[in-house]
C-alpha cells in the first residue's frame, strides 16, 4: 500500500519525490490512502491532522492523469475531509504544485482560495497553499 501511495505521490509531485523511508515516515504521522478502480491504482490522499491554535488540517487528493475527471479526486477529497473533521479540524488547507493546473482547478472548484505562493529555498518549483473559504470550513 505504502509503495503504491509513494508512486502516485511521486508522479503527481516530482519535485517533492519521496524515498521509501520518507514515505514510511509520512505514514507514521499522517493518514495515507490509495484509490483503486477494480485492481488498478488511480490515486492517493494525505490527511495531516489538525495542528495549532486554529486546528488546521491539510487534505490532499492526488489522481493519476489518466483517471482525472471521473470522480476519484472528489471521493478521495471528501473522505479525507470527513476524516479531518473527525480529528477536530476547524480549518482545512491543501497544497498544490503550481504547474498542476488540474489540481489547482480542482481545489478552487471546491471552495479553496489561495493564501500563499512560494518557492522552497534552493528550489525552483512554485507551490500554492489554499484554504477552504470560511463558509465552507470543516466546522
Amino acid at each position: 500500500m505504502l509503495e503504491q501511495w509513494r508512486y502516485v505521490h511521486n508522479v503527481i509531485v516530482p519535485p517533492a519525490a519521496m524515498s521509501a523511508e520518507d514515505a514510511r515516515e509520512r505514514g507514521r504521522r499522517y493518514r495515507l490512502e490509495n484509490a483503486y478502480l477494480g485492481d488498478t491504482l488511480v490515486g492517493c490522499s494525505t490527511v495531516r491532522p489538525p495542528d495549532g491554535e486554529d486546528a488546521v488540517a491539510t487534505v490532499i487528493a492526488r489522481v493519476l492523469p489518466d483517471y482525472r475527471g471521473r470522480g476519484f479526486g472528489t471521493a478521495l477529497y471528501e473522505k479525507g475531509l470527513d476524516h479531518a473533521r473527525v480529528l477536530g479540524a476547524r480549518v482545512i488547507e491543501t497544497c498544490v504544485l503550481a504547474v498542476n493546473g488540474d489540481g489547482v482547478r480542482f481545489a478552487l472548484a471546491r471552495g479553496f482560495v489561495e493564501v500563499d505562493r512560494y518557492v522552497l529555498d534552493g528550489e525552483s518549483d512554485e507551490w500554492i497553499d489554499l484554504r477552504l473559504e470560511p463558509d465552507r470550513r470543516a466546522v
